[in-house]
């Protein structure tokens, strides 16, 4: 008798038929994968992944985070290094900036005080979007009088000019004479921006909430009997606040360019306190006969704020249904 599995290969062709079959298994299942339908986050990381924009905004905060953290890795000097026989020089090989007219080595103290300007922006950035985030849920979330009441309180902060409103409150804080001290002035200076600030983030958190209180799965929660808490919290708030952590992105920049600013009327950080704002006041005075003091401080402002800007841009157009 012919043994039946010596016909047409026997073990071989069954060996072969098991692998096409394992083949085909991988298949279904890569397509299955590919037929799952992708989160929003997954969508918007997919699309940064092919934005140039997002790679260079990256790398230029990248390295201002590491100037921040590290800035021994850029520098050998301290921040109070000085000498008065270098006073005003342009910028060398010994110093990459240049040199202060108190003696100061530019680029050591650009390291530096990227920590203050940064550590304002960030501080300053996740209270305004805390406190906007919040009441603006609240008022989309219940509306009527309390979102009039809200809105209308909103609107009180909105319509004061900012650096105006910035100088009352620190002044107040700190009257002429007074010595509030390195880290008091800090968190004046951030509590002053997030009190001026908080409307902006309200009203797009708003904007969002009403939107999403429309939608079935609220709905949903609703009447299986959720919680007020557990509704906005647990269901509502990872839905809306893609729009905001857009603004958060691009108001960092801004905060660090307040920062800046408010430095340089004299009434935010201040000596002994190194940051680009208060490298910009020092520098003020002398930007006829020594620009260079006033130039890589403030370029380096520019810069960041300009990466911050590119970031939240492009976090944007990844986030922005209508762009797929």
């Amino acid at each position: 008798m012919t043994d039946p599995g010596s016909v047409g290969g026997g073990p071989a062709l069954q060996d072969f038929a098991a692998g096409e079959v394992t083949d085909l298994a991988m298949l279904d299942d890569s397509a299955e994968r590919q037929r799952k339908p992708r989160s929003l986050w997954g969508d918007a990381w997919l699309k940064l992944r092919h934005k140039p924009m997002f790679y260079i905004s990256s790398v230029i905060i990248l390295l201002v985070v590491l100037m921040a953290l590290f800035p021994s890795l850029f520098t050998s000097r301290a921040a109070d290094f000085n000498n008065l026989d270098h006073q005003s020089e342009s910028p060398s090989a010994d110093a990459w900036f240049g040199y202060s007219f108190q003696g100061y080595d530019i680029w050591a103290r650009a390291m530096h005080g990227a920590r203050a300007s940064l550590l304002v922006g960030l501080l300053a950035t996740v209270l305004t979007v805390l406190i906007g985030s919040l009441m603006g849920i609240i008022a989309g979330f219940y509306g009527r009088l309390t979102d009039s009441f809200i809105s209308r309180f909103g609107d009180i902060f909105a319509g004061l000019p900012f650096v105006l409103g910035a100088i009352v409150i620190l002044t107040t804080l700190n009257p002429p004479g007074s010595d509030p001290g390195e880290t008091r002035i800090v968190f004046q200076v951030v509590v002053s921006i997030a009190v001026l600030s908080w409307p902006v983030s309200m009203r797009i958190m708003r904007s969002a909430t009403i939107v999403a209180k429309q939608l079935d799965y609220v709905k949903a929660a609703r009447a299986l009997g959720a919680s007020t808490r557990r509704i906005i919290f647990r269901h509502m708030l990872p839905n809306t606040i893609a729009p905001v952590l857009v603004y958060a992105t691009i108001a960092l920049g801004a905060f660090i360019a307040v920062e800046a600013t408010l430095a340089y009327l004299g009434i935010g950080i201040r000596a002994p306190v190194v940051s680009w704002g208060v490298m910009i006041n020092d520098a003020k005075d002398y930007v006829q006969t020594s620009p260079h003091e006033l130039l890589f401080p403030a370029g380096l402002v520019t810069i960041t704020v300009l990466a911050f800007v590119m970031l939240g841009d492009a976090i944007r157009d990844a986030l922005d249904p209508k762009s797929r």
